[in-house]
């Protein structure tokens, strides 16, 4: 796959048929089945953060070209300022260009639309979290008290703890929630839809809680 960063908050990115098929993806299945494109998408998008660094977080505008030999993806990462969606996206000359309006729609409908409104809609805040060793993942059970989703993965030798805190809680709440967790690990730029697909659930839910009652 060829990835090219435009800026700090747009990468540019190739990857070929013949590239997407050795991914364990048939050709026609991402343009019709939603789920399956998605599946493509994070994988891409995970091997793309590992090399250029670029995150997920925040809303994103998404535009997939569809070209002869592959395809072409645009993504680019929304700046949330005041409650404000601000996306800063580089002009090109598409006249040439033949963007498929199904996977264009599959994949923007996903990350864009719903993070442009996500502000307005609630600021549930998810991060998967990496711990070098499973007690550090102890220590942190007995030490945290919050009543938050986590669930527990294992996925390359390392232990991950997926954290979604949702609105009930402030958003100084959140980050100070988080904070106190990273003293224990560290956040990951795996993602759990990564995760999910090709490492292990340990457990689904209430794992701090669960692993404090085992090794209390």
């Amino acid at each position: 796959m060829e990835i090219e960063r435009i800026n700090d908050t747009t990468i540019k990115f190739f990857i070929t048929y013949n590239d997407i098929e050795r991914r364990g993806f048939d050709k026609e299945e991402i343009w019709y089945s939603r789920e399956r494109g998605e599946e493509l998408f994070f994988d891409m998008m995970s091997e793309v953060s590992d090399q250029e660094k670029f995150e997920m977080n925040g809303p994103l505008w998404v535009q997939v070209h569809a070209l002869e030999k592959g395809l072409e993806v645009i993504v680019t990462r929304g700046q949330m300022n005041d409650g404000n969606v601000k996306l800063e996206i580089p002009l090109e000359d598409d006249t040439d260009s033949d963007v498929d309006k199904n996977i264009v729609d599959m994949l923007d409908q996903q990350f864009s639309s719903d993070g442009e409104n996500e502000a307005a809609r609630d600021h549930t805040l998810s991060v998967v979290i990496g711990f070098r060793d499973f007690e550090d993942i102890i220590s942190l059970s007995r030490t945290f008290e919050e009543n938050v989703h986590t669930g527990l993965y294992h996925f390359e030798e390392t232990y991950f703890v997926y954290v979604t805190i949702d609105d009930s809680y402030t958003d100084e709440e959140q980050d100070n929630m988080l904070s106190r967790m990273l003293e224990f690990g560290y956040e990951s730029d795996v993602t759990i839809h990564r995760i999910l697909e090709y490492g292990k659930t340990i457990l689904e839910e209430d794992a701090l809680q669960t692993i404090k009652n085992q090794f209390s």
